[in-house]
């Protein structure tokens, strides 16, 4: 089997797969026999999958038996008899049991279910089960920060196994490129300590499924409502119903709603004498959908007043009977009553599947096999028949109003109270408690992750990442900055300096330079000898370049250059009383004796006008604003990285 042939099933771009939705598939070991060839696949293998299916559903029965799914219940078919359409092509040519279960809005199905597949394989250790969702592998999902590093969606196709209660992983130092099927399960079947996974592994998985079964009863919600006596005639003989009431009501639309108007099926009379008093058990996420939308209750429906001690009961109640109505009445209307789970649609799947292998109906051995196959649907039924009620519900709830009941059969009845609500608005808390757990999974995961990757020769290391800060060059980054200037920028953006070697674009950096030496220096700076030096202001203009401006020099010019010269005066004398000279670090002049005498009282006129260290002020900008980000992402860290410099953190004070 080539590698094109592998679909990968644990891939986030698999679009075939409905949403909301878990997939499984379980792969015994005698399917992956050498001999399997040889034998008749439909007589020996199929017969074997049977019995399997049939021990496992027998297993599992006393976990899922009083369990009330969102959608569909827990069902398990033969490959040999029913082909997987959401499997890769690649499991289908391997004889296997599969299954699918939309959980919708209640996750807690998903997991729950995890949790029965992790039992099966604990039950039959020659076992091992695939499990998937939209999301892909979301096992791994749940312990990502446990996985090895070449773990990801890509490298994970038919490497990830449930056997024997734990999760497996086919290492990838055995197969390099993505495996067969065939292969990965004849590995993990064979070398099952080597692809076991890691105990933190297990120990995440096991966080997420280790409070079932308990779990799963927990998240059953018990609610007293007043509800039709039909309505209780159904939820006493088929209480899984209460799903499709549910999903009904919560899926309406206007043409579902005209039904609810009229109550025909539920509610014919129309009278408050045909309501009674019942417990209903759905789970959370079902109850939590009926509480949580405003319903007006039809004109025809019977309602007591809001003051009324039982007015919850009865608007609780108002809201799952109109959701049988408008599912029984859209499925009736529309013919979409399914036929699975009947006998006749299972001897159909068995002569697509090619069961009878062409065998002649009437001939011994047909006969043979159509008893055996009579005899395993008898048995499977009995485990499959919430399935079968919940694919034909229209004709099963039929059949139930179709037999005489009384409302004298639910009055007088004790009502266990209903169970405590308040976990539908009080969830804040245990919102949060999950949310530190994760943050406090992922910080102890950087935690780890930086000590594994610090480097351990410091010569392999460059200065840009040193811990050191004293083995830093602080020179680079003045140097990085005006390699930087250097180069080429437009209103598309600034090219980024990587190589130094590069050749630089035509731009006078030299002009460039003084332009910002005028701009941190003051136009004048007396020296010791008493000369006055002239500076360029921020507002002087440089004629030297335009001989023609020169030549049209005149007196106005002179004027304005005379008020510039005073105003740069005057607004430096101004700035002397400020702190903003000192908020500056200037270069490190040689102060002037004492004996020479140019002080006054303000303080050396010579420190005042200084020249400003341009470098050692953006170096020393740059340390302060990458100090401020505390090790956090920021300005400083982004632009000296995108120079390819990285300071060393400061873990002083700490």
């Amino acid at each position: 089997m080539s590698e094109a042939d592998v679909s990968s099933i644990f891939s986030q771009k698999n679009s075939r797969l409905p949403e909301d939705s878990v997939f499984f598939s379980i792969f015994p070991d005698f399917s992956l026999s050498p001999d399997l060839k040889s034998q008749s696949p439909k007589t020996n293998i199929s017969s074997h999958l049977q019995s399997l299916h049939l021990q496992i559903l027998q297993t599992l029965s006393s976990y899922t038996a009083n369990y009330i799914w969102q959608h569909e219940p827990f069902t398990i078919s033969v490959s040999t008899q029913t082909p997987c359409a959401f499997c890769p092509s690649s499991s289908n040519h391997i004889p296997h049991l599969h299954g699918k279960l939309r959980y919708g809005d209640n996750l807690e199905d998903e997991w729950f279910v995890v949790f029965l597949l992790f039992e099966t394989s604990r039950k039959f250790p020659n076992l091992s089960i695939c499990v998937w969702d939209t999301d892909g592998e979301f096992l791994l999902i749940e312990s990502a920060y446990h996985l090895p590093k070449w773990v990801n969606p890509e490298t994970s196709t038919n490497r990830i196994f449930i056997r024997g209660g734990n999760l497996h992983i086919v290492p990838n130092s055995q197969f390099r490129s993505v495996p067969s099927l065939f292969d990965a399960l004849s590995y993990v079947m064979t070398h099952e300590e080597k692809t076991k996974a890691s105990s933190s592994v297990q120990l995440a998985i096991n966080k997420r499924v280790g409070d079932y079964p308990d779990r799963a009863v927990k998240n059953m919600h018990r609610a007293k409502v007043r509800v039709p006596v039909s309505v209780a005639q159904i939820l006493k003989h088929e209480p899984c119903l209460i799903s499709l009431a549910v999903e009904g009501f919560y899926d309406r639309d206007i043409d579902s709603m005209k039904y609810a108007a009229n109550m025909d099926r539920f509610l014919p009379n129309k009278s408050s004498d045909e309501i009674v008093e019942v417990s209903v058990i759905m789970s959370r996420a079902m109850y939590a959908q009926l509480m949580q939308q405003t319903f007006q209750a039809p004109k025809c429906y019977p309602m007591p007043p809001r003051s009324d001690a039982g007015y919850s009961a009865a608007e609780l109640g108002m809201k799952i009977a109109c959701g049988f109505e408008m599912f029984y009445q859209t499925r009736k209307h529309d013919g979409l009553e399914g036929k699975g789970g009947t006998w006749e649609v299972y001897r159909e799947s068995l002569e697509k599947s090619g069961y009878f292998e062409g065998l002649l109906p009437g001939s011994n051995e047909y006969k043979r096999l159509m008893e055996n196959a009579q005899d395993y649907y008898r048995k499977s039924s009995l485990h499959s028949r919430e399935s079968e009620i919940m694919s034909a519900p229209v004709r099963r709830i039929d059949d139930i109003l179709s037999q005489p009941f009384s409302l004298d059969a639910f009055k007088g009845q004790e009502i266990p109270p209903s169970d405590d609500d308040s976990w539908l608005y009080d969830g804040e808390d245990e919102l949060n408690a999950a949310l530190l757990e994760r943050q406090q999974e992922m910080e102890y995961y950087d935690l780890n992750h930086k000590k594994s990757s610090k480097p351990q020769e410091p010569e392999d290391v460059g200065p840009s990442s040193s811990s050191n800060m004293d083995d830093y060059d602080l020179g680079d980054i003045a140097k990085s900055m005006q390699e930087f200037i250097q180069k080429m920028s437009s209103f598309e953006g600034a090219e980024v300096p990587r190589d130094r070697s590069s050749n630089d674009v035509d731009l006078d950096v030299e002009r460039f330079m003084q332009e910002i030496d005028s701009v941190m220096k003051p136009p004048k700076a007396v020296h010791a000898e008493g000369d006055d030096e002239d500076f360029s202001s921020d507002m002087d203009l440089d004629y030297s370049e335009d001989s023609d401006d020169e030549e049209l020099a005149d007196e106005h010019g002179d004027e304005q250059a005379a008020f510039m010269s005073s105003y740069s005066d005057a607004l430096s004398e101004e700035l002397k009383s400020t702190t903003l000279n000192k908020s500056f670090v200037h270069a490190s002049d040689p102060q002037p004796k004492k004996d020479e005498g140019t002080s006054n009282a303000s303080g050396d006129v010579e420190e005042e006008f200084t020249p400003v260290n341009v470098d050692l002020n953006l170096v020393k900008n740059f340390l302060g604003s990458f100090s401020s980000q505390e090790g956090l992402p920021g300005p400083a860290s982004n632009l000296l990285g995108l120079m390819g410099l990285q300071l060393p953190h400061d873990n002083k004070g700490k």
